[in-house]
């Protein structure tokens, strides 16, 4: 068997590293966001039976090609460049490093939102070139405001437990959080998405990517926020309809929109985003902190090694549990 785990984008921290070397394997990186080609050639070339997925997808004509790999682990929580059926039917688990990354993520939607809503960005700009625009200049307090968390996992928690500080009245919605999640969090729960728009000031995204979440903040989701209120997005860019967005901030329905994701990652030179200041964008870097590395990238090599050794993972932290478990029924159980 190989002793290599692919990863597919930058270096693992060096204690993520230093776990692979501990447990006699090596590791071998694809260039950042390379294509299904480039993955299957670096699968094949080193018959590497795990992979940690950072950047680029992880289609079913990859596992095809690759019929000694055995789990996927990715480096962080979004698996939307995963097929997870097709890793569930070739009996490959996926796993997630669950919260690891809750707090370095947590703090990054507080900086967009201070930004945004402070108008930081644009004001720097205009003192830079000699502007000084106090004069005629009406700020706005975010003590008091509503924010709407859409998901309530570890990073929504995470975000709750720092605006409370601010004097944020917390919202959220999330049919499969537990009342004990909302309780603990201090955040009071909507029971649907509509009402959770209705009283977002900000609304801050933090749900998957899935059929069901695609472009869910359109056009009629947007209008049913109340005039002058901000989105916040760290989760996937896939959750909103980008064209939708731009229109309802210059029409000045929406105030700004701090964004980490994009629906095409990298976004295009041309973005019509970048021509709008009331936009701010950073590179899908919310996770990306040396603390956070280090919990991410250990976690991940960690469930790795577990699966080889057929150690316990807990449930939680396998993606396509579910669907695996359907793929390795026998056929009287099927139905059941």
């Amino acid at each position: 068997m190989s002793k290599t785990i692919l990863v597919t984008g930058p270096n693992l921290d060096p204690s993520a590293q230093q776990v692979v070397i501990e447990h006699g394997y090596q590791t071998l990186h694809t260039p950042a966001y390379a294509d299904s080609n480039v993955i299957s050639d670096y699968l094949k070339k080193t018959a590497a039976v795990g992979i940690v997925s950072r950047m680029g997808r992880i289609e079913a004509e990859v596992m095809d090609l690759a019929p000694q790999l055995r789990v996927i682990s990715k480096h962080g929580v979004g698996v939307d460049n995963i097929d997870l059926a097709a890793a569930a039917e070739r009996g490959i688990p996926v796993l997630v490093a669950t919260g690891a990354n809750a707090v370095s993520v947590a703090e990054h939607v507080i900086a967009l939102l201070l930004a945004v809503v402070k108008r930081i960005l644009p004001l720097d700009a205009g003192l830079r070139a000699g502007r000084w625009e106090k004069p005629g200049f009406l700020g706005r307090e975010i003590s008091g405001a509503t924010l709407g968390l859409m998901g309530m996992g570890s990073t929504a928690q995470a975000t709750a437990r720092i605006s409370r500080g601010f004097g944020l009245e917390l919202i959220g919605h999330d049919p499969y959080a537990s009342e004990a999640v909302f309780r603990e969090s201090g955040v009071r729960r909507c029971e649907t998405f509509d009402e959770l728009l209705v009283e977002s000031n900000i609304l801050s995204l933090h749900c998957p990517l899935t059929d069901q979440t695609r472009s869910i903040v359109n056009a009629e989701a947007i209008g049913k926020m109340p005039q002058g209120s901000y989105v916040l997005n760290i989760a996937r860019g896939g959750l909103i309809d980008e064209a939708a967005l731009l229109a309802a901030v210059q029409s000045g329905h929406l105030a700004g929109a701090g964004l980490d994701t994009f629906a095409i990652e990298p976004p295009a030179a041309d973005h019509p985003f970048w021509a709008e200041p009331r936009i701010v964008v950073t590179p899908h870097i919310a996770g990306v902190t040396r603390e956070a590395g280090a919990r991410v990238g250990v976690e991940a090599v960690r469930g790795i090694f577990q699966v080889l050794e057929g150690k316990p993972i807990a449930p939680e932290r396998i993606a396509n549990r579910k669907l695996l478990a359907e793929a390795t029924k026998t056929p009287d159980q099927v139905g059941n």
